[in-house]
């Protein structure tokens, strides 16, 4: 029997979480590296198991993501994306309490581009009167 590799892309900014989902114990691989070792931070492994503890999941499946690009608060949005649309394809189910969750939602803020005769995107040169 082969196992079965559900896949999907996550998003934020301008990172992107390719993310492959096959049945397992719950290891979490971020380009060919565990999950704590290329994030190198605790904080966000709260983040990105959220997705399959909304859905009861928690080490049924595992996970092999590519990321690339925006940094790294930004490539753990884009994986936590990505985990939450391949366990919807997975199980269309388990769609009401991501989406419930607010995990399907792709985070479309991005940074506004800066405008001529500015300093900034909304920042204005100092004026001087004389």
């Amino acid at each position: 029997m082969a196992q079965e590799k559900t896949y999907a892309t996550g998003k934020r900014k301008t990172a992107i979480a390719r993310v492959w989902i096959t049945p397992g114990s719950g290891k979490i691989n971020v380009n060919k590296q565990p999950l704590e070792e290329y994030f190198g931070n605790i904080f966000f492994e709260p983040k990105v198991e959220r997705p399959f503890s909304v859905t009861e999941t928690t080490d049924k499946f595992d996970v092999m993501a590519t990321v690339k690009g925006g940094g790294k608060s930004a490539q753990v949005d884009a994986l936590v994306h990505g985990i939450s649309k391949a366990l919807q394809v997975l199980n269309p189910e388990l769609r009401d309490s991501l989406k419930k969750a607010g995990l399907l939602t792709r985070d479309s803020r991005a940074k506004e581009r800066k405008k001529y005769g500015q300093r900034g995107a909304r920042a204005r040169f100092q004026f001087s009167k004389r």
